[in-house]
C-alpha cells in the first residue's frame, strides 16, 4: 500500500513537469528508474496513463482523470503526514507514571513542572510509591526506577547515573570533629538506607569499605536527609538530592576526594514502541539529568 501511494506521488510530479526528464531532476532520481515506476502502475490499474514520445509525454483521457484521483490523494496524505507532525512536535494525553518517592519530591519536581511548560496539551496521574509496580498489568507507561536494572522482559533506558557523597551538618561536625579519611566513620553515625551495614567509599584510585552505624533504620532519602540537617549524623547522597540544604549551609560536604558507587537511573516501559507523549517525557528527563 505504501508503495502504491509512493508510485501515484511519483505519478503526480511526472503530470506536473510533464517530463521524465525534469520530474527525475526534481525527484533526485534516475530518470530510468522513475519511468519504470510509473509503467508497473500502469500495470497496475490496468490503463494507459501517458503517451510517451522522445520530446515529452501527453495525459491520456483516462491518466487526467486518474492524475486528479492520485492529487487529491496525495494532497490530503502530506497534509495528514504534517498534521502527524504537529501532533508529535505537541503530544497530549494522560502521562501514567509511577515514581519513587523521595527523588520524585526533592529532585524530580521542578523538573516535571517544567515539562508540564512546555507540553500543556499533557496531564498527569503520578502514582509515588516505593513498590515497583507492575507494568504489564497495571496502566502504566513508564516507571522510573533507582538502582541495578531488573533481569525481565521490560525495556530499562537509562537516564543518569548519580553519585552519592558524605555530607553532614555544621553543628554535627562541631559537636563530633569532622573525618577525614574513611577509616574515621566508624566513630561517627552514618546515616544508611534500610539495614546497610558497610559504606564502599572510592576516591579514584582507591576503595574502602567503612563499617557505618545503624541507630537508624530509615528507607526514606528524604528522612536521611532531615535527620543530617538536624545534626544526627553524616549522610551519603547523591548532591542533586541535598542541593537545597547545601545552598542554605544546612549541609556541607565533607571528605570531597571520597564518594559512594554511582546509583544508575532507568526509565522502564513495558515496550519499545511508545506514544508521543511518553518518548518526550523519557528523552526531556534524559537530557536533564545527564546536564
Amino acid at each position: 500500500m505504501v508503495d502504491y501511494l509512493n508510485d501515484m506521488a511519483l505519478f503526480v510530479e511526472v503530470v506536473k513537469a510533464r517530463s521524465f526528464r525534469h520530474a527525475a531532476e526534481a525527484l533526485g532520481m534516475p530518470n530510468s528508474t522513475l519511468s519504470r515506476r510509473i509503467g508497473a502502475l500502469e500495470k497496475t490499474v490496468g490503463l494507459r496513463l501517458l503517451h510517451r514520445t522522445t520530446r515529452k509525454i501527453e495525459v491520456t483521457e483516462a491518466g487526467q482523470i486518474y492524475f486528479e484521483r492520485c492529487k487529491r490523494i496525495v494532497d490530503e496524505a502530506r497534509l495528514a503526514h504534517e498534521q502527524l507532525g504537529e501532533m508529535l512536535a505537541q503530544p497530549s494525553g494522560v502521562l501514567r507514571a509511577s515514581l519513587p518517592v523521595d527523588f520524585a519530591v526533592m529532585y524530580l519536581a521542578p523538573l516535571i513542572a517544567e515539562f508540564a511548560r512546555l507540553y500543556p496539551g499533557i496531564a498527569f496521574d503520578f502514582d509515588l510509591t516505593a513498590r515497583r509496580v507492575d507494568l504489564v498489568s497495571e496502566p502504566f507507561d513508564v516507571a522510573i526506577r533507582m538502582g541495578e536494572s531488573e533481569s525481565s522482559q521490560l525495556i530499562a533506558r537509562p537516564l543518569a547515573s548519580l553519585t552519592p557523597h558524605l555530607y553532614a551538618s555544621p553543628g554535627y561536625l562541631e559537636r563530633l570533629g569532622e573525618p577525614r579519611k574513611p577509616a574515621d566513620l566508624k566513630q561517627h553515625e552514618c546515616l544508611g538506607i534500610l539495614k546497610a551495614s558497610t559504606w564502599t567509599l572510592h576516591d579514584g584510585k582507591r576503595t574502602a569499605a567503612v563499617a557505618a552505624g545503624n541507630r537508624f533504620v530509615l528507607n526514606s532519602v528524604g528522612m536521611i536527609r532531615r535527620l543530617a540537617s538536624l545534626d544526627m549524623g553524616i549522610a551519603l547522597l547523591p548532591r542533586e538530592v541535598v542541593a537545597d540544604e547545601l545552598a542554605s549551609g544546612a549541609l556541607r560536604p565533607i571528605m570531597p576526594e571520597w564518594h559512594g558507587t554511582p546509583t544508575p537511573v532507568y526509565a522502564i516501559t513495558e515496550t519499545r514502541l511508545l506514544p508521543a507523549k511518553t518518548q518526550r517525557f523519557i528523552e526531556f528527563l534524559r537530557e536533564r539529568l545527564t546536564t
